[in-house]
This record gives C-alpha cells, structure tokens and sequence, in this order.
C-alpha cells in the first residue's frame, strides 16, 4: 500500500519540477500520508479505508503545486521569535512533566516507610500528577499561531509536520510514562492491600487518562 501512495504522490506531482525543494517537499507529504497510514492501520481500519482517509488528509494542495511551478527555487521563510521561543520553552515543560509523572510514585512509598496517615502518599501522588497534565495543557494552549514574516504554503506545510511530529513524540513518551506509572502503582497497591479483585480498575482509570490526553493534543490541533 506503501507504493500505492508514492505513486500517488507521484501522479500529484507530476507536473511540479523536480528541484531540490520540490522533492523534499514530496518526501514529506508521502511519509505523513505514510504515518498516517499505519496509524488508522493500527486503530483498526482496513487497508482501502486507510488509504482513502490518508489521501483524503492532504486536502487541496492545487495552492500548493502552483506556488511550485511559478517559484520552485524560493528561499525557506523563517518563521516568527515567538514561535521560536515557544518551542524552547516547549522542549523544557514537555520533558518536566514527563519528570513529574514517573515521579509522582514516589510519595506513596516514602508514606508507606515512613509509617505516615494512608491518604498523605496518594494525595501527594495525584497533586504531582495534576501539576504534570496542568503543566502540559498550558504548554499546548499557550501555543502561538505560526505567524511567518512571508506566508508561503510550502513553509506552512514544513511547519505543520515540524508541530504534528513534535506532538507525535510528545504523546508518545507521556503515554509512555504514564503506563510505567500506572504498572507500578497496579503491583504496589495490589500487594499493600491484598485486594487484587479490584485494583485491576486502575488499568481502566489509566485507559481514560490516555484518551484525554489524546483529546488535549487533538483539541489543540
């Protein structure tokens, strides 16, 4: 199906020259088709249907081609300081509250060595998880809109994948943590208390929690 889509995005192209710019640009519309792809593969579509919502992603990119055709040596237009300093600030809050959430096991242990009342450790636990998801909302809500100094569909594209990949990793790796956590405290709170006829719920608590966490990144988008 891989080759299905080159050879879509070949007949798209068809008549845009192939110059430096053009073919990277093509490059990275194919892999994003191809993401996309294995992504609805993998969310239980089958394959003509992923195909077709894939293709049906890229929308009209007429705009696109002809920008191409008229101009296919233009420079990259660099894109606004407050973009910029969004994804600095961006590359610091993601990986603290990725920090925070394989963190936040730690007080009910030390509440449970340090023979502390039983609700200090959990309270703890879920206040150190509600500033990691308040910080990471904030993150995706204080983002600017990519204001360019020369608007150009081409670089508005590279900066669209540039943001879908950023928060592609970004999900990944809280999704990540967050199973490594909810792990942790399945085996810590089913051994402390014996009660394994029903700790079984926090995987259900931890599959709800992903979906917002997906609902958060895709509300944003």
């Amino acid at each position: 199906m891989e080759d299905k889509l080159r050879a879509h995005m070949d007949h798209l192209f068809r008549e845009v020259p192939p110059t430096k710019k053009s073919v990277e640009l093509k490059e990275e519309i194919l892999q994003n088709l191809v993401d996309k792809y294995h992504d609805l593969i993998n969310e239980g579509k089958n394959e003509e249907a992923a195909y077709n919502i894939a293709v049906a992603s890229i929308g009209d990119i007429s705009e696109l081609l002809d920008s191409l055709k008229e101009n296919p040596t233009a420079d990259s237009v660099p894109v606004s300081e407050e973009y910029r300093q969004w994804k600095k600030r961006s590359s610091i809050l993601i990986p603290v509250a990725v920090l925070l959430y394989i963190c936040c096991v730690i007080p009910p242990i030390i509440a449970d060595a340090m023979k502390w009342n039983d609700a200090v450790g959990p309270c703890l636990m879920f206040v150190i998880i509600g500033i990691a998801t308040a910080i990471i909302i904030f993150n995706n809500m204080s983002k600017p809109a990519v204001a360019k100094m020369d608007g150009t569909i081409m670089e508005e594209f590279k900066e669209w994948k540039a943001s879908q990949d950023d928060k592609k990793r970004a999900r990944k790796s809280i999704n990540s943590a967050m199973w490594a956590v909810i792990v942790v405290l399945y085996f810590l709170i089913s051994f402390s208390t014996g009660a394994w006829y029903i700790t079984w719920v926090i995987f259900l608590v931890g599959a709800a929690a992903e979906n917002i966490i997906k609902a958060i990144f895709d509300l944003k988008e």
